[in-house]
């Protein structure tokens, strides 16, 4: 498993992130899905967006080469049971994400399905102490108690995944292509227990970002998408608030690669989802604290502000004293999250 260089914790984690960041063929046969239709759009064209990209050769880093590009996941094979519990079994997971072999669980409810899934993308662990499904277990938890099949991914460069030596420069956007790529695993999969017209996604912190990223890649792929405490829509502020105060070598590494955003401006944009807000299509529900000093409100503020001129079915809940993490709100903030779900989604 290669280690992030020069990440301190959850800080540095977060910066990284294409929206991501806090806490070719894959040879198997299998269909290749691109992604629904819908035009890509340049920032000068996006509602809620400043300035304007020059038109050019798509970057293949950037979100649109990854709205053009064909998503293939596959092959969802549960392993060993690792808990069972009076409401769902957890399974250890594989799927196959461009290419990649990803590890993860997968929470299972008791009964007669077929259940609708949720796809969860987990915030920033140190991959070198992370463990299989190791992000997320409240969470994990309560949905699979309230009849939803959890399917929790690791991501490339992780626990038992593949690795990919080039996602950290490329500011993880292979995290974003295996959450929309297990997706496309639990439909390819044809299992009995699972309603694969019924999906939705959730993400904290990083994993907020990788939401917006696969909502802006991929629309029309889940049903509805829930988000806690996200970062930044914009990657150079995380980096701005995370890795660069520290030093971090790895900024130094992608701004050779990618330019400043002052040298490169179109590329920054390119790579940051609230610039294509004008392409997303699902419902989004986003939980912040009003006290998290890790991911600033005004970051979804902003992001929101975005969301809503441009029309978009997006709702904020805020909780007044809660800090990144959640605590005493938590389960308040659950029950939003599964009333909004078991709409959407039921």
């Amino acid at each position: 498993m290669r280690s992030l260089r020069g990440l301190g914790g959850l800080a540095g984690g977060l910066a990284l992130v294409v929206a991501v960041g806090c806490t070719g063929s894959d040879g198997e046969g299998a269909a290749a899905v691109r992604t629904p239709s819908a035009s890509v759009h340049s920032e000068s064209e996006t509602p809620g967006a400043t300035g304007s990209v020059s038109p050019g050769p798509v970057d293949p880093v950037s979100l649109p080469a990854l709205m053009e590009r064909e998503h293939r996941g596959s092959d969802l094979r549960l392993g060993a049971v690792r808990v069972r519990t009076d409401a769902y079994t957890q399974y250890a997971v594989t799927y196959r994400s461009n290419g990649l072999t990803i590890s993860g669980i997968m929470n299972v409810p008791r009964g007669e399905g077929p259940f609708p899934a949720l796809v969860l993308a987990h915030g920033y662990i140190d991959p070198d102490v992370y463990t299989t499904g190791r992000g997320m277990p409240r969470e994990q938890d309560v949905l699979a108690r309230n009849g939803y099949v959890v399917l929790h991914t690791d991501y490339r460069d992780h626990a038992g995944s593949d690795d990919d030596p080039d996602n950290d420069v490329n500011l993880r956007l292979g995290y974003t292509e295996d959450v929309i790529n297990a997706v496309h695993a639990l439909r390819s999969a044809s299992r009995p227990d699972i309603d694969d017209g019924r999906i939705g996604l959730l993400g904290r912190s990083m994993g907020g970002g990788v939401v917006y990223n696969a909502l802006v890649v991929a629309p029309g792929l889940v049903d509805a998408a829930v988000v806690y405490a996200p970062v930044s829509s914009r990657p150079q502020e995380n980096i701005d608030q995370f890795q660069r105060p520290e030093g971090d070598p790895l900024v130094e590494e992608i701004e050779a690669a990618h330019g400043t955003p002052e040298e490169n401006p179109e590329f920054w944009r390119r790579v940051s989802p609230v610039t294509y807000v004008d392409r997303v299509t699902e419902p989004l529900l986003i939980h912040h604290g009003t006290a998290d000093d890790t991911c600033p409100l005004a970051w979804t503020r902003a992001t929101v502000a975005a969301f809503e001129k441009a029309g978009k079915d997006v709702e904020l809940r805020t909780y007044r004293g809660e800090g990144h993490t959640f605590g005493p709100r938590w389960a308040d903030s659950m029950d939003v999250t599964m009333n909004f779900f078991d709409r959407n989604l039921r």
